[in-house]
């Protein structure tokens, strides 16, 4: 029995250590390098992948050849064929942005779980609300924020909860690339607001953290 796995079921279904023996022992581990394509848009999906680490996007190309976020998968998140049996074409490439650890269930073990475990219907309930909590805050930005603007809400979200001088660190320093398409803007327009808010003083890179030391001024810039 794969021990860490097992774990890490019993954490994410909020289950008992026999239901998540039972649940583990469906699985496979799978493991991606970065930038590696997961799942082909197009592809008949007959799998359920859980991320255990790392993360990856769902993309499309947009009418203008640019790339487009659907959805962002983290620690804990399910993507593929989900409560599903029957193979449909996926709708989006999915690709590890980092380095990606997933258990892959077959589409029709994860379905039996999800009827025999409660515990499993509830926790993918609550991660598919998740996404879509997600995806609705991304619209809203969109179309309430200027890309600038976006890219000053983003640096928030990432960065953790203030220390006690009140500055506030994103470890590790977000890969600009990534974050331009989970905005839905180009990657030398996060390069700009970043750079503009270094020499403002607002924030600072060193030692492969990023650091916002004026996190109210930053709040203030998210327009």
């Amino acid at each position: 029995m794969d021990r860490d796995l097992q774990d890490f079921v019993q954490r994410v279904f909020a289950c008992s250590p026999e239901a998540a023996a039972a649940i583990a022992a469906r699985a496979a581990r799978r493991a991606y390098a970065a930038r590696e394509v997961v799942l082909r848009q197009g592809d008949a999906c007959t799998d359920t992948w859980l991320v255990m680490a790392g993360r990856a996007q769902a993309l499309v190309y947009g009418a203008e050849g640019q790339l487009v976020m659907l959805q962002e998968y983290g620690e804990g998140d399910l993507f593929g064929a989900i409560a599903r049996l029957d193979p449909e074409p996926h709708d989006a490439d999915v690709v590890a942005v980092e380095a990606l650890r997933a258990a892959l269930f077959l589409a029709a073990d994860f379905l039996s779980l999800i009827e025999t475990h409660s515990a499993v219907g509830l926790a993918v309930s609550r991660l598919l609300l998740r996404q879509l909590r997600a995806a609705t805050g991304r619209m809203v930005a969109q179309t309430t924020l200027s890309a600038v603007g976006r890219v000053h809400a983003e640096l928030l979200r990432l960065a953790d909860q203030p220390d006690s001088a009140g500055v506030r660190s994103i470890r590790p320093i977000p890969v600009f690339s990534a974050m331009a398409v989970r905005l839905q803007t180009t990657r030398e327009t996060v390069s700009r607001a970043v750079n503009a808010l270094e020499r403002r003083g607002i924030l600072t890179r060193e030692d492969g953290v990023m650091r916002i030391v004026a996190p109210r001024r930053l709040e203030a810039m998210v327009v």
